[in-house]
């Protein structure tokens, strides 16, 4: 199965370290952190496209932009790029996320796909007036998202569950395609959900061995339930034209941590109800001391973003090469989206796009592109071809 490559849209801020959507980088004698302002990610989301990235996903949280409204004023500034929303199902009515996908599938004409988050941080719902526990999240998402894809059938949709209820639920009509959904959850109680409703489970970025082991898992739970689903893995990346380069990139990422914003992200992170961000913690032991190379769980996988960035926490590091190499041994074992990221987000999209993206097609790991691809998509939508969609060369 051909790779398909997504960007992220810091709506958080951005900047030359890790944690400066923060603070500003004194040491580097300037106020580095650049504002998640409208013209910065409209900026990202254009590289992106031009570069032959698939989409961009946007985060949701208390501590970026909302998801739904950023994205949407980012439909007139590309043409072809897909949105990559993430939002929380227990702090939004299931129809009315059905509808608001709805209208942003017809407005950006199908360029929406949906990241299921249901949370791990009990404090953290608790503040989206969300009560529920670690498990009953999961319980409650699988009722949303049955009520969403049966308010996507068209038809009136009745569900009365232990956690939701609806009666008559519709919409002005149905989205054309149906959004993706993209959905993550390493614990017992998700990879049940995942396997009777995600189109893509997501994992964060562990070893390969560990991420088939979970492939794995998923697979069969999809297996029984009659479906087949994709994989897909989130990820940051540092790719350089050497690989003494990037480890030295990695390096100053590393040097510009404070011990203090790693003991505080630390203790933060420990007290996450998640499985998958357990996991991502074992992996680097808080071990701020241990130099990049010391970092690195796996040949070019890189623990260190980690020590104070919660959720994805591993970077792919290295020649451009050496990356294609890992994203390779990725897709061996069933990898077919990855979702990427660095820092800066704009300057990273192109070392990767410009250095990785045609290794990769060298490979023929790639599909066509995604350009051409929007425009027979819009074609067969239109009944004729589309003159005026403009060539954006990958």
């Amino acid at each position: 199965m051909s790779l398909k490559l997504h960007w992220f849209l810091p709506t958080s801020g951005d900047g030359r370290t890790i944690v400066e959507r923060f603070h500003a980088n004194k040491s580097l004698g300037r106020a580095a952190q650049r504002p998640a302002d409208v013209d910065y990610l409209a900026q990202i989301a254009r590289a992106a496209e031009q570069l032959g990235f698939e989409g961009v996903l946007t985060p949701t949280g208390t501590w970026c932009e909302d998801a739904w409204l950023t994205t949407a004023a980012l439909i007139r500034e590309t043409r072809r790029l897909k949105f990559l929303v993430a939002f929380r199902p227990g702090v939004i009515s299931p129809t009315l996320a059905a509808q608001m996908a709805g209208t942003f599938q017809r407005l950006s004409s199908g360029r929406v796909l949906l990241n299921i988050v249901t949370g791990g941080d009990a404090v953290e719902q608790r503040r989206f007036g969300d009560w529920h526990d670690h498990d009953a999240r999961y319980a409650r998402t699988d009722e949303f998202l049955t009520i969403v894809r049966g308010v996507w059938s068209g038809r009136p949709f009745d569900f009365s569950g232990e956690h939701l209820e609806v009666a008559g639920a519709t919409t002005l009509a149905a989205p054309d395609p149906v959004p993706p959904l993209y959905f993550g959850g390493s614990s017992p109680a998700a990879l049940p959900v995942a396997a009777r409703h995600a189109d893509v489970y997501l994992t964060w970025g562990e070893p390969p061995a560990q991420v088939a082991e979970k492939i794995g898992k998923v697979r069969a739970l999809a297996a029984a339930e009659g479906r087949t689903v994709r994989f897909g893995v989130r990820l940051h990346t540092i790719a350089r034209d050497t690989s003494a380069e990037a480890w030295a990139e990695a390096q100053r990422l590393l040097d510009a941590l404070d011990p203090a914003q790693v003991a505080q992200a630390q203790a933060q992170l420990a007290a996450s109800e998640s499985e998958g961000q357990r996991r991502m913690v074992a992996l680097h032991g808080g071990r701020l001391d241990a130099g990049a190379r010391g970092l690195e769980i796996h040949p070019h996988l890189w623990a260190g973003i980690g020590l104070v960035r919660g959720g994805a926490g591993t970077a792919l590091v290295g020649s451009h090469e050496e990356i294609a190499d890992l994203i390779e041994e990725y897709h061996a074992v069933g990898v077919s989206e990855f979702v990427l990221s660095g820092y800066p987000h704009l300057e990273e999209a192109y070392w990767f796009g410009e250095g990785v993206r045609p290794a990769l097609a060298r490979r023929g790991l790639l599909a066509d592109e995604p350009v051409l691809r929007f425009e027979e998509e819009l074609a067969q939508r239109s009944g004729g071809p589309v003159g005026h969609v403009q060539r954006v060369e990958a």
